[in-house]
């Protein structure tokens, strides 16, 4: 058992056992879970539900990261989400282009189907409470820095401040004492920088929550949209999407993070009347990776969720690919002290990492690749919606994002798909400088 020993200005937590062990069942494995996000909820209910000795420290628990919401069907069975969590069901998506052209998704929707909208902060806070009836103990506070071990007997001491002390006076220093860290920090990832996984492109996600007049609202109670173009963004898109009782609405970018306010004003505008009347209640911005971390497991510390850099470019979608990603990880680290009674980089590399890249790396390149060819300027947005009123692009599109897999396609489909997009691509090239030139001539004015 842990012996706690407490002072107002320091807490430990340590173990009496050294770090790796003959047999498993001499103690059970420590892991410190830095960050209480999707992916740290889970990789801890993981941990903790395998009888690992869970610490989850979150340093802002009523907080929330900036994010449409949006999940896909599969992940209510998946991961056991509650229904009555869901804000919204959306039935009909559409994806405008820069000249206003509109491709409805709804002809393609499976029957049945939807696409489940949530809030980060009420999910977050389901995954955290179910992962404390695990047995995790949650930890309010900040980490400051990591003591890497000495050696593969050493632990790993994690040093964080205190948003509460034992004794209910206040912020206190605390240190654990641990055998593994999973790093579920976030995109500025604390645990990355401090084992040295390396550096990665970031970009910027700035969202209004806006409470719309009841009129207003209606029009959206199953809608999402979103927009392309170099006015709300010259690399990723916006979006209307619809929650509780308010939409969020917001835009994202890599290449012009300094203008991220005139972007988003250019979804607000291009939105127009839809949003007219609404009220601002909540102003949000944070960082989202662009593409994997260098180094996603050090010794024995792995990241999971945006730390690793698991957000798909093209959709931006990360909330499924946090929690599965932190799932992974958690088993990965059970299951081999289980067996050998030691966690190494070499287990989680196998355990944890190829089954991922097993079962993401071909979709996440293909988002990269979609993101290259229609991302770059107006033509290839123009000619990406097009494609989009495509009812096979959208069964496509749909059997890989709401049940999260690459099925084979169809052989005369995809040479269809093919000569279309070809022919989108010369046909919109034409579309696109018109409507560049009709946006200098408005600015000219």
């Amino acid at each position: 058992m842990a012996a706690a020993c407490y002072s107002p200005a320091r807490i430990i937590i340590s173990c009496s056992a050294t770090t790796t062990s003959s047999s498993s069942s001499a103690r059970p494995l420590r892991v410190a879970v830095v960050g209480g996000g999707p992916a740290g909820a889970s990789a801890a209910e993981a941990l903790a539900s395998a009888g690992a000795r869970t610490f989850l420290l979150e340093r802002s628990p009523a907080g929330a990261k900036p994010c449409g919401g949006a999940i896909p069907l599969c992940m209510l069975d998946e991961f056991a989400i509650p229904r009555d969590l869901v804000d919204r069901r959306v039935t009909r998506m559409r994806v405008v282009s820069p000249s206003n052209l509109t491709a409805d998704f709804s002809r393609a929707l499976p029957p049945g189907a939807h696409i489940p909208m949530l809030r980060r902060e009420v999910l977050d806070s389901f995954l955290r409470r179910r992962a404390a009836e695990a047995g995790a103990e949650l930890v309010p506070g900040l980490v400051t820095s990591l003591s890497l071990p000495a050696g593969p007997a050493d632990p790993y001491l994690v040093h964080y401040i205190s948003s509460s002390s034992p004794e209910g006076g206040g912020a206190g220093r605390g240190v654990l004492e641990v055998d593994a860290v999973v790093g579920a920090d976030g995109a500025n990832s604390r645990v990355a920088r401090e084992v040295g996984a390396g550096d990665y492109t970031t970009a910027i996600a700035f969202q209004e929550r806006i409470r719309l007049p009841d009129a207003a609202m209606a029009y959206y109670d199953d809608l999402a949209e979103m927009y392309v173009g170099g006015d709300v963004s010259p690399d990723f898109y916006g979006w209307v999407f619809p929650k509780c009782d308010h939409v969020a609405v917001g835009t994202g970018t890599v290449a012009a993070k300094p203008e991220i306010k005139r972007l988003q004003s250019g979804i607000r505008a291009r939105a127009g009347p839809k949003i007219a009347g609404g009220r601002v209640v909540k102003v949000e911005a944070h960082p989202i990776p662009e593409h994997p971390r260098p180094r996603r497991v050090v010794g024995r510390v792995a990241l999971v969720g945006d730390a690793a850099g698991y957000v798909t470019r093209c959709s931006g979608e990360g909330i499924y690919f946090a929690a599965k990603s932190g799932r992974l990880c958690g088993q990965a680290m059970a299951e081999e002290w289980a067996r050998t009674g030691a966690v190494t980089e070499a287990g989680l590399r196998c355990g944890y990492l190829r089954r991922w890249d097993d079962e993401f790396l071909l979709m996440f390149r293909f988002l990269d690749l979609l993101q290259r060819m229609f991302y770059g300027g107006n033509a290839g947005r123009e000619a990406l919606v097009e494609m989009c009123a495509d009812e096979y692009v959208q069964r496509r599109t749909f059997e890989s994002y709401l049940y999260k897999r690459m099925v084979p396609g169809e052989p005369w489909g995809d040479l269809r798909l093919l000569w279309r997009t070809v022919a989108s691509m010369v046909r919109c090239g034409v579309i696109g400088r018109e409507v560049e030139r009709l946006r200098r001539l408005e600015l000219q004015r």
